[in-house]
């Protein structure tokens, strides 16, 4: 057998087999920010999982604290989540950005009251050379949420 014929049978089965499948693959599902200029969704249904965007810890025209900033980018999490159908019991992964990474351990106690023990989802955190709107913290959750 032709070594070019070889090698192209092997990449037509390769690209079947590594080609993902529709069948029976439900459409992801897109939930809207509350701010219509956003260009972003504020969650996203993708199979068994709802994945809220990044929060900034900012509310419009209040100054606020790290520790505030990192409350309310948590919180907002939570509501994010909770009006679709979820709670932080349910967050398997979170990624987090902070401006200031000596801030760290202070991030770490705040985030931690927010999962029950033993049950901390698994991470990424990042320092960051600046956020949106000037914020300090920003805090992306994926919820796992079976065949709710």
């Amino acid at each position: 057998m032709r070594l070019d014929l070889i090698a192209a049978t092997l990449a037509a089965s390769l690209t079947v087999t590594l080609a993902p499948s529709d069948a029976g693959a439900a459409p992801a599902e897109y939930y809207p920010a509350a701010n219509p200029q956003s260009p972003f969704s504020e969650a996203v249904r993708a199979g068994d999982f709802l994945i809220a965007s990044g929060q900034l810890g900012l509310n419009p025209g209040t100054p606020a604290s790290f520790e505030d900033q990192a409350r309310q980018s948590m919180d907002k999490n939570a509501a994010v989540l909770g009006r679709h159908g979820a709670s932080m019991n349910d967050v398997v992964k979170c990624t987090v950005l902070l401006t200031d990474m000596g801030k760290f351990a202070a991030f770490n106690a705040i985030y931690m009251s927010y999962f029950k023990p033993g049950r901390l989802p698994a991470r990424t955190a990042m320092g960051a050379a600046a956020l949106g709107a000037g914020g300090s913290v920003e805090v992306e959750c994926w919820a796992y949420v079976g065949g709710r």
